[in-house]
This record gives C-alpha cells, sequence and structure tokens, in this order.
C-alpha cells in the first residue's frame, strides 16, 4: 500500500487546526448569527425537556377515566349506613383497644385481632390465621375468603395491617383502614364474582418489622408464592382518613409532582411502581365513576415512599399491587402521634371511599352491583 502523507499530523496540529476553524468561523458568522446558535440549541434543549416530560406522563401519570372535579354531592342512604358502621367499629378498635403492638400493647394487639375474626364471623366468613411468633410471643394475620364462582384461581387481596407505632392509638394509621376493610367484607359477602377476592388483615407492618421475615404481609406473601397462588392483583388499605379541601394542603416528596397532581389534599391515592401499572389503571378506572376525587399513579421505584405498606411484600413477591391512601404525614398532622384519635377521621369520606371500592371491586371481579356477571 503507498504511504499518502510522509509524516502523519500529530494531535496538536489536529487540534491547531480546528481551533483555527472554529474561531474563524465564529468570526466570519458574527456575532448576531451565533447568538442564533444558542438560540436553537435552548429549543432543542426545551423540546427534549419537555418529550421527556411527556414520556414520563405516559408510562407514570396517565389514568383512565375522567378526574371528580367539583363539590361532592350529599351522602345517600348506604353511604350514611357505611358512615355509621365505619365510626361504630373505629370507636372500637382505635378507642376501647387503643395502641396495639407486640413491644408495648401485646395485649391490645391480640384483642385487635380477636375483634377483627369476631366481625368477619358475623358477617357469614369462616376465618384462617397464619400464625407465627415473634420475640416468643404468638401472633397472626387472618384471612376471610369470598371464593369465586368461574375463576376462582385468580385471587385478588385486599388487605390491611391492624397494629399501630408505640404510643398512637392509630384512628388513621392504620384503624381507618382496617374497619374499611370490614366494611368491605361485609357488603361483598353475598355477591357473586367471577373471581376470588380476600380480605386480609396483617399484623406486624410498622417498625421494625417492616420488610423483615417478622412483617406479617410478607409471611403472607411469600405463603402465597409458595403456593403458586395467582394472585391477579392487591390493594392495601393504609391511612385513609383525612382529607382537607384548603389551598395547599397537599405535599408530595419530590417536587416534580406538585407539578402533575393536585396541591389540595382532598383525593385518594392509588400509587404503585411502573410494574403494577395495568393493574392501577384498572382500578382507577373501576372507582372513577364514584364521584370522589381520585388520583393514580404508577411510579417509578427511585420515589422510594411509594414502598411505605404493605404492598411492598407482594412486589417482592412478584405480584402486582398498589397502595390506597390519603398519603399519611403528606397531608396528615396527627400522624403516628398520640393524637391519632377517632374524632380526627372524615367519616363521610372515609364512607364515600368505601362505596367506591365496593363498586371498583365487584367490577375488577367481574361482577356488576346488582350480582349479575359482566
Amino acid at each position: 500500500m503507498p504511504r499518502l502523507f510522509k509524516s502523519l499530523p500529530s494531535e496538536d496540529d489536529f487540534a491547531r487546526a480546528f481551533l483555527g476553524s472554529g474561531l474563524g468561523f465564529l468570526s466570519s458568522f458574527g456575532f448576531r448569527h451565533s447568538m442564533y446558535v444558542v438560540v436553537i440549541l435552548a429549543a432543542a434543549l426545551s423540546i427534549l425537556l419537555l418529550t421527556t416530560l411527556l414520556i414520563a406522563w405516559w408510562h407514570y401519570v396517565r389514568m383512565p377515566g375522567r378526574r371528580f372535579r367539583g363539590t361532592v354531592p350529599p351522602l345517600d342512604d348506604h353511604e350514611r349506613r357505611l358512615c355509621d358502621e365505619l365510626r361504630r367499629d373505629l370507636l372500637v378498635l382505635a378507642g376501647e383497644i387503643g395502641e396495639r403492638n407486640v413491644s408495648c400493647r401485646y395485649a391490645q394487639l391480640i384483642a385487635a385481632a380477636e375483634w377483627i375474626e369476631s366481625q368477619l364471623v358475623v358477617a357469614g366468613y369462616p376465618t384462617r390465621r397464619q400464625e407465627f411468633e415473634v420475640n416468643g410471643q404468638l401472633v397472626w394475620n387472618i384471612e376471610a375468603e369470598r371464593t369465586g364462582d368461574v375463576r376462582a384461581e385468580e385471587v385478588l387481596v385486599v388487605g390491611s395491617h391492624f397494629d399501630t407505632v408505640p404510643g398512637s392509638p392509630g384512628a388513621n394509621d392504620n384503624g381507618s383502614a382496617v374497619v374499611m376493610n370490614l366494611a368491605l367484607a361485609r357488603s361483598l359477602a353475598p355477591a357473586k364474582m367471577q373471581r376470588t377476592v380476600r380480605f386480609v388483615f396483617f399484623v406486624n407492618e410498622e417498625a421494625p418489622y417492616f420488610m423483615t421475615p417478622d412483617m406479617g404481609a410478607l409471611r403472607y406473601a411469600e405463603q402465597c408464592r409458595r403456593r403458586k397462588d395467582k394472585v391477579v392483583g392487591m390493594i392495601s388499605l393504609e391511612t385513609l382518613g383525612h382529607y382537607d379541601s384548603e389551598p395547599g394542603s397537599q405535599r408530595y416528596p419530590h417536587p416534580v409532582l406538585g407539578w402533575l397532581y393536585p396541591t389540595t389534599g382532598n383525593f385518594v391515592g392509588f400509587v404503585g411502581n411502573r410494574r403494577s401499572g395495568p393493574w392501577i389503571r384498572e382500578l382507577v378506572a373501576a372507582f372513577r365513576p364514584t364521584r370522589f376525587p381520585c388520583e393514580g399513579i404508577a411510579a417509578p421505584e427511585f420515589l422510594r415512599d411509594i414502598f411505605r405498606s404493605d404492598h411492598s411484600a407482594f412486589w417482592h413477591c412478584g405480584y402486582p399491587a398498589l397502595m390506597a391512601t390519603d398519603t399519611a404525614n403528606f397531608r396528615y398532622a396527627h400522624y403516628h402521634t398520640a393524637d391519632d384519635t377517632p374524632d380526627k377521621i372524615d367519616y363521610e369520606a372515609l364512607a364515600r371511599i368505601t362505596k367506591g371500592l365496593q363498586h371498583g371491586l365487584l367490577r375488577v371481579a367481574k361482577t356488576e352491583p346488582d350480582g349479575t356477571s359482566s
């Protein structure tokens, strides 16, 4: 092969040529034209940012159905009865029983478990315990099941933890969710559904047990995985009793979320990860005909606050799951305090959400509210 150069140019020769041509270009192009380049680059970056936001919205924020806006209507007769039922139950759980946990109030924890079992039995359910020991003390999860009539192998799990942090009676966290779960179990007991629905009450969600082998929900989800249960969707009911119509009452773990979601804390949120996106969207679509504000997110997992309840145990075991919540400490001033008492709960909103989830569950269980298959 013939040589084309007597000697190859050095890196310094390339650099001098490049800089010289660049400076010559700018001087010939002129300052005005160089500003055009800056404007074009800024526009390109803006388009890139907007495209990124649209992609994020499509994957994480986009939900089916129309958001409810405006004033909620007066309670109907069903909602008024629910309101009374929820208040009555919460006065027992967070009022008479109060703080309940392994470390400080073991007797109250057991009293709460036995009270939940008694309520399920009255509603017509046989109950099952998943027992295990923590620090030499016996604790258990509680399961009640409405077996499906057609596709019984497809299971929906509705879960709520019944323990509290030390020093708190836990009316909102998590008594509001427990009494909602009981109300859902009662209302769906006579329903004819294609899929199986399990109402599960978990022990030991709060620290120091969260996502450890002593966490009730993790024990239950791992049992489902061992049995190869086909859990098609899990709902973790978590801290559902506080709603605020004041502007600015809602905060978020990341400021960007405040651009995408309401800053008024009057809505219930359905929160999950991206892998659970289809399940979140299915439930949001089923809930949104209810005349109560509802938001959903299939969030990226770097937002660690999306893990903060029993649904994360089901993610760990490969199941689609979400958390239904009032967003807890991002809205509720009495979170994890001695002031988390039954008088702080918005029972009317709790009743509306319970009714909305009742209709939503009937829909995703492939049954209409009148009992006919869809």
